[in-house]
């Protein structure tokens, strides 16, 4: 099955380098938004066919721009190997980066299926998205085709070494940034001020930058803060569209076409993704947690920046020659991307720079780090089981780019013979299907205003037209410790559809004990590539393969299992005989609905969803009948 995906995918990708020059690529960032409408409101409903006649201006963003920095100062990481790999598969950077998502952002088919539909979408919003999936098109000019045709082996490096370690701080802070910043700030068209949207600064020369003060490099090096910090990651992970802005209400509005953003803040155009934000405005970045271990491996407890959690610290060299520190922190990146991980290996594991046994260990290092991304709590209440789900993470659960990505609760009430009694939740692995109705599922939706239904010519509300959406439908995510309503809402984080209060980072799900139930199994599960949105992908799909080349894939790495992050289970108090409203007692409140159950048991259960008709089996014999009245009694007598 592997090798007939691959075979598919070296024709299929062929063909689409040749002919994808209509389409412009979906992104996580919906990018891109129609642009007939002024930054007050809409201005004229002329744009109701797609796509919209979007520009290479309307994604334009500050800081290095295609031609500011040559090709041929940029290493690759086969060269950066030399040195920095193959003496410690462990911990050096090189071994733990080579499997990593980082590494594969260029080949991620997800990605490239979601960009073929934006496309369909709207106009050049390929640019806007290469700049951060395949960062090294803006050194290659390769971004400026942004259906993404002309990408090469170069582009295809995704995240690699020397662009990560040749970025510059863009905001200058004497006496901690380099002072050779100034010069390369000042060369600037327009310097970001910033953090997001990809609006990265490269150092022309490429010298290279690190957090460590004392590399001891053999090559040209700068001590380098930047690398150190949350503003870093949040280069790339926080995402704006910056072709919709905020409104002073609140609201958001297209751009008017063909000019940049007027804003450069994320916060002020649609979020499309707020990770850094998460983060910024949570507890870890206001001094620090202590998660007691579960994170950062040897710099200790307390947790603070992105890069504890995602690059944990090991006694180990970071080069072959060098010396062993106590804090070199392992380039793992692992996030929630094993699904994504699985895709990358059937397509492209032909490809010389992908290596099945380096994306097997950061697959494994994906799933711990879901594993500790959340605990769980138990508890009965009365007849109802309290499952409190608890975000251990430093960013909403889930978080990243939203569509897709759910976590739900899964739970099996079982008897004392272990018979199961009632499922919520529940997965059908052989159709890959949800029981969403049944559960509660922490996910963000997207949707279009009037306004942006008309400028588009699609139906109002709940969309699947990332690209386009003004609109959040749904975010019900969990929050980080140290949530605060008021500062989410202004980060452009907001919570829509669900209640958390200030401080909450956690949620409270409630399900209705069976009468009989003696135990509660319990478990919390993530899933990155549904069933229904990858068929969406590939069924919208009208200009190239790889809707059909993601599906193909996603079928033979098994449909998209939903992974396991914890579970636990909880002994349960059986109900009371005779309790038929589940107050946990037996008095006079529950003789009318025992009268229900005995003559009307539907409507019984409509009036007391939460309640078991078996309540009313007070004699014991499995069934209610009119045997069951004078024990009923003899209970209200006699309790």
């Amino acid at each position: 099955m592997r090798t007939h995906a691959r075979t598919r995918t070296r024709s299929a990708v062929a063909a689409i380098s040749r002919t994808r020059r209509s389409w412009c690529i979906r992104t996580r960032l919906f990018a891109v938004v129609t642009a007939g409408v002024t930054a007050v409101g809409l201005a004229s409903p002329v744009w109701a066919q797609l796509p919209l006649p979007t520009t290479l201006s309307d994604f334009h963003v500050p800081g290095t721009q295609v031609g500011d920095v040559s090709p041929s100062v940029m290493l690759s990481p086969s060269d950066c190997r030399n040195c920095h790999g193959n003496f410690d598969a462990q911990n050096d950077p090189y071994a733990t980066w080579r499997g990593s998502l980082m590494s594969h952002a260029g080949r991620d088919p997800l990605f490239y299926a979601q960009m073929s539909l934006a496309n369909q979408d709207t106009q050049n919003v390929g640019y806007y998205c290469l700049r951060c999936h395949v960062p090294q098109s803006i050194v290659t000019g390769h971004a400026n085709q942004p259906d993404g045709s002309t990408l090469n082996a170069h582009d295809r490096r995704g995240v690699d070494c020397h662009f990560c370690h040749a970025m510059v701080d863009p905001i200058y802070n004497p006496g901690v940034s380099p002072p050779e910043d100034q010069a390369i700030l000042a060369a600037l068209a327009a310097i970001p001020q910033h953090f997001g949207n990809a609006m990265f600064v490269l150092d022309p020369d490429a010298t290279r930058r690190s957090g460590r003060p004392d590399p001891a490099a053999p090559h040209e090096f700068l001590e380098s803060p930047f690398h150190r910090t949350g503003a870093f990651c949040g280069t790339c992970h926080d995402v704006g569209n910056v072709a919709v802005t905020r409104q002073p209400d609140g609201s958001y509005a297209y751009n008017t076409l063909g000019a940049p953003s007027p804003t450069s803040d994320p916060w002020m155009q649609y979020p499309l993704e707020r990770t850094y934000t998460e983060w910024k405005l949570s507890a870890f970045n206001q001094g620090g947690v202590d998660m007691g271990g579960r994170f950062g491996g040897t710099i200790g407890p307390v947790i603070r920046t992105c890069q504890d959690c995602h690059m944990p610290a090991a006694a180990a060299k970071s080069c072959f020659f060098g010396p062993t520190h106590p804090d070199t922190r392992r380039h793992d990146f692992a996030g929630a991307s094993a699904q994504v991980l699985d895709l990358v290996l059937e397509v492209f594991g032909d490809d010389p720079d992908v290596d099945a046994a380096s994306i097997g260990v950061a697959r494994a290092k994906a799933v711990s780090m879901l594993q500790r991304a959340a605990s769980l709590e138990l508890a009965q209440d009365c007849r109802r089981l309290r499952v409190r789900t608890i975000n251990e993470t430093g960013h909403k659960l889930p978080t990243g780019h939203i569509e897709g990505r759910r976590v739900w609760v899964h739970v099996r009430f079982l008897n004392g013979q272990d018979a199961l009694l009632r499922e919520h939740g529940g997965y059908d692995y052989a159709d890959a299907e949800l029981d969403e109705r049944s559960t509660v599922v922490y996910e963000m939706f997207v949707g279009l205003s009037e306004a942006a239904a008309i400028a588009t010519g699609l139906p109002a509300g709940f969309t699947t037209h990332m690209a386009l959406a003004d609109t959040i439908w749904k975010d019900n995510r969990i929050p980080p410790r140290g949530f605060s309503n008021a500062a989410f809402e202004a980060g452009g984080a907001p919570v829509v559809g669900h209640n958390y209060a200030d401080g909450q980072h956690w949620d409270d799900a409630y399900f209705a004990a069976p009468h009989r139930a003696a135990r509660a199994e319990v478990t919390i599960y993530y899933q990155n590539t549904p069933r229904s949105y990858i068929e969406h992908l590939r069924d919208a799909n009208h200009t190239d393969d790889w809707g059909e080349i993601l599906h193909s894939a996603w079928v033979a790495t098994g449909r998209g299992a939903p992974i396991a992050m914890v579970s636990g289970v909880l002994a349960l108090t059986p109900g009371l005989p005779g309790d038929m409203n589940c107050d946990c007692a037996v008095n006079n409140f529950d003789i009318d609905p025992f009268v229900e159950a005995l003559v009307n048991p539907e409507a019984y259960a409509a009036a007391h969803a939460d309640c078991d008709l078996l309540a009313a089996d007070v004699d014991g014999d499995g069934l209610v009948t009119n045997f069951d009245i004078d024990p009923f009694v003899q209970l209200l007598i006699s309790p």
